[in-house]
């Protein structure tokens, strides 16, 4: 052929777009583009008392997803920057530890709801005349209710840390910042990534509730799925409520398949085994983003900058005899205690002033047996869905052909808001003459009992395989291999799962002990609809009451049951060597 003759082809750009560039282009610029025209719906003028309608047309749904959906992926990115600090400000100082576990086993029992009329005006006088006010009130709620098992996960994640790891950081004199980064987050992705999934979940709960907030006489409704809800149930618009289910399922299903399956896909790198799964999902959009030019080049950049990020000298280089950690200053020690001995002076002078002044011994001995119906309560659904969950857990964990289509539905049932169901438990219990002390138990854990399945999944499936093989090689079967091998490696984010859903338990028993259903109101004993009582009086010692005596029993499970049995993770169930 002559060479005259030959066509010239120019060679193609690396970096010229392809047609998958196109489409995945389409996806992620457009998300991005929707999320922040919904940011500038967030600063608009707003004056208290100004009424914000929200309409029961299901074509402003879109809108009010997309409102809602924002500030929960706003509130995560808070989560997740408490997680990473606090977590690890628990899991390495023992002085901090010994006040964080506590402190945030109270916050995740005590409703946190309660005390949202007080941070609105906070945050009202921060912006004034702006959306502002309301919405970081919003927002803040939601943290409350995506941060608490965040943190668990992640300090029982660098609590369990494997020897072996810790022995490498060593090796390889990584310094402090490094080893934060390249060894402890990696091991704690699994396990972090299934809680911001339950997280997540756990928002919807609390959105239906924040976006509709009380404050001088008023509620503000903000635009959102929550508060759509919260309008359909106060006009009984049967229709209207299917509808907002719809519009969550759908969303849930959005965010699962654009977000959460790609990075359950990416975490698979961080598991601690050398064998790969016989299945492993492969979600369309990871693919799609695979095949991309133009976006591939973006994510080598962002994977450049993050490695320059992560290898900063920040901190000095550990030895290769291992990682110490130096003593604090006694004067540090000092204004440490001293900061305790005020804050618990403080407290006592609070109870005595407004407590028990104003209350009788007699009703303050009364209250405190309320709590233990109350705690019967949660320690029988504790166990019971332990017992049901956890083989469930660990049988999804272990076959992820399985978790690609169960996974969406934990995701769905557990973010569908409880409280949609107790008008129905209301009508059984009258339709069957039911014992109400017994059947509104059911009510508390609807909505919590998802964090032990999730726990149990991110444990089942973080097992290295090799594990599973040889355990199969030996021919170990039935109670042994659950005694060997499932319950030792399972048992630190059970724990885990099982302490976040206590506190959910103990949280919801202000809205399952005392049930309503049009003009009929059912009331079981407890101590949670002691303080659903005192609320509609408006008795505020009383409250604090009630508040401070479920304080005093979350902190006494804590002491007596949870930490040791964290301890008990610690100490005997690591996986030093795989």
């Amino acid at each position: 052929m002559d060479r005259h003759n030959q066509t010239h082809y120019k060679p193609v750009s690396k970096l010229a777009p392809n047609q998958w560039d196109m489409l995945a282009s389409i996806i992620v610029f457009g998300s991005l583009i929707l999320l922040g025209w919904a940011a500038t719906q967030m600063t608009g003028p707003y004056h208290l008392g100004d009424s914000i309608p929200i309409s029961l047309d299901p074509l402003q749904l879109p809108y009010y997803a997309l409102r809602t959906v924002l500030r929960m992926f706003i509130a995560m990115f808070f989560s997740l920057l408490f997680t990473l600090t606090v977590g690890t400000w628990a899991a390495k100082s023992k002085r901090a530890e010994s006040l964080i576990i506590p402190a945030i086993d109270i916050l995740q029992s005590v409703p946190i709801l309660g005390f949202l009329s007080i941070t609105i005006v906070g945050f009202i006088i921060l912006f004034p005349n702006s959306m502002l006010g309301p919405e970081c009130a919003c927002i803040f709620v939601v943290f409350t209710a995506q941060a608490w098992n965040m943190v668990l996960s992640f300090y029982q994640s660098l609590k369990t840390l494997p020897g072996n790891l810790r022995e490498a950081s060593s090796m390889f004199h990584l310094t402090a910042w490094q080893r934060f980064w390249k060894i402890e987050v990696p091991f704690s992705i699994p396990s972090l990534l299934w809680n911001m999934m339950m997280s997540m979940s756990a928002s919807w709960f609390m959105i239906v509730y924040s976006e509709a907030i009380p404050v001088a006489g008023q509620d503000i409704n903000l635009p959102g799925i929550g508060s759509y809800i919260a309008v359909a149930i106060k006009q009984a618009n049967t229709q209207a409520v299917v509808y907002a289910i719809i519009a969550m399922l759908v969303v849930i299903l959005l965010y699962d398949q654009l977000l959460f399956r790609p990075l359950i896909k990416w975490s698979e790198k961080f598991r601690l085994e050398t064998l790969s799964e016989e299945y492993t999902p492969k979600p369309w959009f990871s693919i799609l983003l695979q095949r991309t030019r133009l976006l591939g080049y973006v994510g080598y950049i962002f994977t450049k900058l993050s490695d320059s990020f992560i290898n900063l000298p920040l901190t000095k280089k550990t030895s290769a005899k291992g990682t110490t950690y130096k003593t604090t200053s006694p004067y540090l020690d000092y204004v440490w205690y001293t900061l305790i001995v005020v804050a618990i002076s403080a407290s006592l002078l609070f109870i005595y002033k407004y407590v028990l002044v104003v209350i009788p011994l007699a009703e303050i001995g009364r209250v405190f047996v309320l709590g233990i119906f109350t705690s019967l309560r949660v320690i029988v659904l504790i166990v019971l869905c332990s017992l049901f969950w956890f083989p469930i857990g660990v049988w999804v964990g272990r076959h992820p052909r399985a978790a690609k289509f169960i996974q969406p539905c934990a995701q769905f049932l557990a973010a569908f808001p409880a409280n949609l169901l107790f008008p129905v438990a209301v009508m059984a219990i009258l339709a069957f003459h039911l014992n109400v002390e017994i059947w509104v138990t059911p009510l508390m854990i609807l909505g919590t009992q998802w964090y032990i399945l999730f726990n149990v999944v991110a444990g089942a499936s973080s097992l290295p395989k090799e594990l599973y093989l040889v355990s199969d090689n030996f021919g170990v079967k039935g109670w042994l291999w659950w005694r060997r091998l499932i319950i030792p490696g399972v048992f630190p984010y059970y724990i885990t799962g099982a302490i976040t859903a206590a506190g959910g338990a103990w949280n919801a028993s202000i809205a399952a002990e005392v049930v309503s259903w049009g003009s009929t109101t059912l009331t079981a004993t407890g101590l949670g609809a002691y303080i659903v009582q005192q609320t509609l009086a408006g008795d505020f010692a009383r409250i604090a009451l009630g508040v401070i005596v479920m304080c005093l029993y979350v902190l006494a499970f804590n002491r007596l049951i949870w930490q040791p049995l964290y301890n008990l993770a610690q100490r005997n169930f690591q996986l030093d060597a795989v």
